[in-house]
């Protein structure tokens, strides 16, 4: 046993010497083997058929043997048996082993033949099995070596799935070395307790027992064609598990070309919060974007770019993109000209750098290229980012979407389309006061005669969104935890953020003047159950277990500036249908433009000497529920505070903001609702 285990280890460390070599030297040692092998393999035959190794060759017999040498290894080098590398070889190396032995069979048997040899008749079938041993076996055992190796180091898996793509996939696992496939699950009886491709259908069921017996660390999803509907429930089913989920791409990414079977992903958080996404009208969105002009601010936003990339499908004339971050609009405009390119596209592509805070520019371009349509997605969405920078933040929001808006009205746009945020309903932030002023802004401009359709389109948090919580989850579970949630009750409503842009544009077709349109969000999610999910199905534990490494702790760590526990989506209960079943419109109060402007011209002041409290004011009279906010972390007004004021003058007393100011006898009649 023990020279046994000598002559392995030799044999071991000879294989691992030869794989380091390059590649032109193993292939040039593996011919020589092979014709090693050739020889040996006719010997043997001789030796086999006549039952004694007493067998002394003639020069006949000696050139039989070196025309088969040299005719065998130009016959091995045109099949490519080189080319394969053995410790991956397929069925298709196979076969090319088996082609050219059987090749290498016919040459020995008809220099025999010819020559005249001195040979058993029987010898070539029996050269034919010997050297397919020889050749084909070495090979086979270099292979199996190398799989036991990786399958030493590989992780093991399940594949739910048994169709065609769980069948892909387990190819494509065959020929690396991080995961071994143990089993497939399946949900279709007549696949179950059958065995495919070398591997046994387990029911649904069995999952449980099975990550017991065959130490299993993940379960990959190959369900590419299963609905939205079906997928929640196979991976809601999984929940709880020991074990990390992940899935191959969608049907639609695999026939797109976008992905292939084994590009093996995490979970994507719409296979729990999304639903089956509603068919889209085409009418709807061709009427605002089809051989139209279109263009988009904010374009390398989350929200922004995933318009473009939806527009750009619906064949506009031209696409405009404009944003101030030049990084930003550089990789959106790069990624939709492969977008084009992919599809055959002739849309042009033009980028513009440049800020919703320049009117003047805004009228330009506009007037240009002839725009006629305009989905304003630029503004500043962090809450906790605006509460620090509340001047900046009210600027951008309120009067980038004033300037975009008022351009638009003068260039005569036809339609202009404001994606809101379910955040300016009742405020308790900066951020969502300066969203609902905007939407107030376009309501008054509404009511102007013009020629241009002003309407705003309002929703919650989009999945995959920079701003969104579910990157950052996943970013601490990588990193072992903790997960951080600022409260156990807060929820918030959720979307896909291909859903949410496929409405926007649906919706901003739909715009008489001045509607806001309210997306159907379904059920609000709490935020640690969101967690809890991501945690789980991440392969990790929440409760301390035997495996510190398994564990991942969800850490409180208190609201942040300006964040509430619940968002909503309506003001009041005045809603109604538009024919689209995830669509409504909202009538809400509003002011006229008028008053509106005054507002704006005395928030224009504040926001210029950076007067946090005077800004506050301003927004605590116009906004409706936005009564109760403090100036308190913005950081420029708290550092001047602590240096005994502020840096720049402040401007010309102003009357105190009152219903004088805005023209009104009775704030309540305005906001009955406001204290």
């Amino acid at each position: 046993m023990q020279a046994i285990s000598q002559v392995m280890g030799t044999v071991r460390d000879a294989v691992e010497k030869l794989v380091e070599l390059p590649r032109n030297i193993k292939q040039a040692l593996l011919l020589a083997l092979d014709m090693i092998f050739v020889s040996a393999a006719m010997w043997g035959a001789v030796v086999l058929r006549q039952g004694n190794s007493q067998f002394t060759p003639g020069s006949t017999e000696v050139l039989c043997a070196a025309i088969t040498i040299i005719v065998s290894a130009i016959i091995f080098l045109r099949l490519g048996l080189y080319r394969a590398v053995i410790r991956f070889m397929g069925q298709q190396a196979i076969w090319a082993v088996i082609t050219a032995v059987t090749y290498s069979t016919l040459v020995l048997a008809s220099t025999v033949f010819l020559l005249q040899a001195e040979v058993p008749r029987a010898m070539p079938f029996f050269y034919w099995v010997v050297a397919l041993l020889l050749i084909g076996g070495t090979r086979l055992t270099v292979r199996a070596y190398y799989q036991a190796k990786l399958r030493s180091l590989s992780r093991n898996v399940i594949i739910y799935g048994a169709g065609d793509s769980g069948r892909q996939l387990l190819t494509a696992l065959h020929h690396g070395d991080q995961y071994r496939a143990v089993v497939f699950v399946d949900d279709d009886p007549r696949l179950q307790h059958s065995v495919i491709n070398g591997l046994q259908v387990a029911r649904p069921e069995e999952i449980k027992r099975l990550i017991g017996e065959h130490n299993i660390t993940q379960v990959l999803l190959a369900i590419p064609s299963a609905s939205s509907e079906r997928r929640r429930e196979i991976i809601n089913s999984l929940v709880g598990l020991p074990v990390h989920v992940r899935t191959v791409p969608k049907i639609s990414e695999l026939v797109a070309g976008r992905a292939s079977v084994n590009q093996i992903q995490d979970i994507d958080l719409d296979d729990l919060l999304g639903r089956d996404p509603v068919p889209p009208h085409p009418e709807l969105i061709d009427r605002c974007i089809t051989d139209k002009v279109v263009m988009v601010t904010g374009a390398g936003g989350s929200i922004g770019s995933e318009l473009c990339r939806q527009i750009l499908t619906s064949g506009p004339r031209e696409l405009l993109l404009l944003d101030n971050s030049e990084y930003a609009l550089y990789s959106v405009e790069r990624e939709l000209r492969d977008i084009r390119q992919a599809t055959g596209s002739t849309v042009e592509i033009i980028a513009l750098l440049g800020s919703v805070q320049d009117q003047r520019r805004l009228e330009t371009v506009y007037r240009t290229f002839a725009v006629q349509t305009v989905y304003h997605a630029a503004a500043y969405k962090h809450v906790p980012m605006v509460e620090y920078n509340v001047a900046e933040g009210v600027a951008n929001n309120v009067f980038g979407t004033w300037y975009a808006a008022e351009a638009a009205r003068k260039a005569e746009v036809e339609t202009f389309v404001l994606v809101s945020t379910d955040k300016a309903v009742r405020p308790t932030n900066i951020m969502g006061a300066s969203k609902r002023f905007a939407e107030l802004v376009l309501q008054g401009l509404a009511q102007r005669e013009t020629r241009t359709r002003f309407c705003m389109v309002r929703f919650g948090n989009v999945l995959g969104s920079s701003g969104s919580v579910v990157p950052l989850f996943r970013e601490q579970i990588e990193s072992g935890g903790p997960v951080t949630v600022t409260h156990p009750e807060v929820s918030r409503y959720f979307m896909t953020i291909q859903e949410a842009a496929q409405l926007v544009l649906q919706a901003g077709a739909m715009g008489t003047g001045g509607d806001v349109f309210v997306l159907d969000m379904g059920e609000p999610v709490r935020i640690v159950d969101l967690a809890r999910r991501m945690i789980r199905l991440s392969g990790y534990e929440m409760q301390h277990d035997s495996h510190a490494q398994d564990h991942i702790q969800i850490e409180f760590i208190g609201l942040r500036p300006g964040e509430k526990l619940r968002e909503e989506l309506l003001l009041g209960s005045n809603v109604t249908g538009t024919g689209h079943p995830m669509i409504m419109r909202a009538e809400e109060e509003c002011l006229s433009y008028g008053q509106i402007h005054r507002m704006l011209t005395e928030l224009k002041n504040y926001c210029d000497s950076m007067d946090c409290a005077g800004i506050t004011t301003v927004l605590n009279a116009v906004v409706s529920g936005f009564n109760s906010h403090e100036v308190r972390y913005d950081h420029v007004w708290r550092k001047q505070g602590m240096s005994g004021g502020p840096l720049l003058a402040k401007p010309k007393p102003k009357p105190k903001i009152g219903p004088a100011a805005i023209g009104l006898s009775n704030v309540q009649e305005l906001f009955p609702d406001k204290s």
